[in-house]
């Protein structure tokens, strides 16, 4: 049986740090098929209900890259894409 030592740690301490918490980003502006919008609702599974500047109300979906690196609070105004909804789906 092997033990590590106090000051060896475990599996987080193999993890590493981020050290890009103080890095500059260029601010985003919107583009075609692109429209800001407020969050309103987190739904889970990678979902959130929005209210949109043009005054609707969208479901939408956060994608795989942004899904556990960008934190997505109520209230917060991102940027959303919009994309052309599946007709004849129950």
């Amino acid at each position: 049986m092997l033990r590590l030592g106090v000051s060896q740690g475990g599996k987080n301490r193999r993890r590493g740090k981020n050290e890009n918490d103080d890095d500059k980003r260029e601010l985003v502006f919107r583009e075609d098929g692109q429209e800001y919008a407020q969050v309103i609702k987190m739904l889970g599974n990678g979902r959130l209900e929005a209210m949109c500047f043009d005054g609707e109300k969208r479901l939408a979906h956060i994608r795989g890259k942004m899904r556990k690196k960008v934190c997505i609070v109520l209230a917060l105004i991102r940027i959303l894409s919009d994309r052309p909804s599946k007709s004849g789906v129950d």
